[in-house]
């Protein structure tokens, strides 16, 4: 009985351990993308509940706010959609990335392009 319970607690603080040292989202990331030989600042500003995350996303050539969507993070692995409509046409790019520090580093995918590497970086 005495080692169900050492069990039981040690894999509860594990637990908790985990929770504290796990990757923290929240707050305001930017990047800058280059193409066809013009620069363009993004920015997301994110809130992040457990491993929801949620937020928008400013950039593009309107650099209008966009809710993101699907934000998640499990571990340092976060993902997120952001759809936008310009001239009656809607286009989503996924991504994802890995969190570490202040920085994340992944990939941006949108439907018959290349994907595109982004590496962005917490404002303090």
């Amino acid at each position: 009985m005495k080692r169900l319970v050492l069990a039981t607690f040690a894999l509860a603080f594990v637990g908790l351990i985990s929770q504290a040292i796990a990757a923290d989202a929240t707050g305001t990331w930017k990047w800058t993308t280059t193409f066809n030989g013009q620069s363009r600042d993004s920015t997301l500003k994110l809130k992040q509940e457990g491993e929801k995350l949620t937020g928008v996303y400013v950039g593009g050539q309107s650099n209008m706010e966009t809710p993101i969507e699907d934000g998640s993070i499990k571990g340092d692995a976060i993902s997120f959609k952001v759809t936008r409509e310009r001239n009656g046409q809607k286009a989503t790019t996924k991504y994802t990335g890995t969190l570490k520090d202040d920085t994340i580093t992944g990939k941006a995918e949108r439907d018959g392009q290349d994907a595109r590497e982004w590496v962005a970086k917490r404002q303090k």
